[in-house]
């Protein structure tokens, strides 16, 4: 669904057309000043004329799930969990259950079994079949940290990444800006999802494991062309205002971080003191009433101000899917790494299909749709590393 006007569309994804024809690509001024960091696009975006077709039908705008303040912040202090294992509690003002931490931990697990203990038998089923993978970046790819400009990942879990997309076609799909999250990987090679797929940039074919891709031609920041799909392109100027007026808000509170990440609006409050929180909430329920078309959303130590469009990761995992040329094939295999409210999404979409793998990197009990679990980052390597060997001895036998 786009915003246009001040009106709601929604998007019709039709796969099967003719390919796309090259677009003419008029760089412009203003553009280019705006775009410095790495991988910025050049031109406004062209229309499509291949495979992804859109049909604007207009829709009255979508009832926002905004909770209140006080929800958010309890919903936040769930899905942020500390470090060690805890129960999850049915109701916010209940006591822990009667079950230790760890019988309750033990009892989630044996819903949400280790992707890693059960590997061989996982991939069995995924034998033959196309693997996508999809991964999250912030906890799952890089550990969770105080200042989100320093969530480095490892060489050890680049290289990996990079060996996995020999073999399969492999996007990031992240509330980050696109930009952003690319900064830190730096593997061309990838699809890029930033602001929870509203923005997707991916590589040509020759790059992507000889699958043929469409969308708008571009170039990236160091002049390799790439395509780039943006469903949400029409509220980068409301993103731009929201993001100035949170700027002057957080200024008052300390430890306030507000990312812009292009068509979402992060604030984090990992650095804020807990007793400010509902300070630091109530300041941005102020910003974000005044637009009916904006919605919040609680993520780990964060609150994610987005657009009222119907998009989301497990949208954005389905487009790649259809635009890959998938859509209607059983023997996709797609596998979503996730730690985040926001992965719920696209566990659901997994969920859905007859075959595929989702998994929660967490080492607490938490409510999800995700079928297996890694406790954390460096599970995620070793997952990774497991995924890139069995191929390799596929290969061979």
């Amino acid at each position: 669904m786009l915003l246009r006007n001040g009106c709601f569309f929604e998007v019709t994804i039709i796969v099967g057309a003719p390919p796309f024809k090259k677009a003419a690509m008029a760089s412009k001024s203003k553009t280019s000043k705006q775009n410095t960091t790495t991988n910025a696009s050049l031109s406004s975006p062209a229309t499509l004329t291949g495979a992804v077709h859109y049909s604007l039908k207009k829709i009255s705008p979508r009832k926002t799930d905004n909770k209140s303040i006080h929800e958010w912040l309890e919903s936040m202090k769930e899905s942020s969990p500390p470090r060690s294992r805890r129960c999850l509690r049915s109701d916010t003002s209940a006591t822990l259950e009667p079950e230790t931490p760890d019988t309750q931990y033990k009892a989630w697990k044996a819903r949400h079994p280790s992707a890693l203990d059960n590997f061989d038998r996982i991939f069995e089923v995924a034998d033959a079949k196309q693997i996508f993978v999809f991964l999250d970046y912030d906890g799952t790819l890089s550990p969770i940290v105080e200042d989100p400009e320093r969530a480095f990942m490892s060489d050890e879990m680049r290289n990996v990444v990079k060996e996995v997309a020999t073999f399969f076609v492999t996007a990031i799909i992240t509330g980050r800006r696109r930009e952003k999250v690319y900064e830190f990987v730096q593997l061309p090679e990838l699809y890029y999802a930033g602001s929870h797929g509203m923005d997707i940039m991916g590589p040509l074919p020759q790059t992507s494991n000889g699958v043929k891709t469409y969308g708008t031609k571009t170039l990236d920041g160091t002049g390799n062309e790439v395509v780039l799909f943006q469903p949400a392109n029409d509220i980068t100027c409301i993103m731009d205002e929201v993001y100035r007026l949170l700027e002057e808000k957080a200024r008052k509170i300390s430890g306030a971080r507000i990312e812009h990440n292009k068509f979402c609006v992060s604030v984090h409050f990992r650095c804020v003191k807990e007793e400010n929180w509902l300070h630091l909430a109530e300041e941005v329920n102020s910003v974000i009433k005044s637009y009916p078309n904006l919605y919040a959303t609680q993520g780990r130590k964060v609150l994610e101000i987005r657009p009222s469009i119907l998009w989301n990761k497990g949208r954005a995992l389905e487009f790649l899917i259809r635009t890959l040329g998938f859509a209607n094939r059983n023997g996709v295999f797609p596998i979503y790494i996730g730690d985040d409210q926001t992965d719920e999404d696209a566990f659901k979409v997994v969920a859905r299909r007859r075959h595929g793998l989702s998994i929660l990197v967490s080492d607490s009990v938490k409510e999800t749709h995700a079928s297996h679990s890694l406790q954390d980052p460096n599970e995620v390597l070793k997952f990774l590393q497991h995924l890139v060997k069995w191929r390799k001895m596929s290969v061979r036998s």
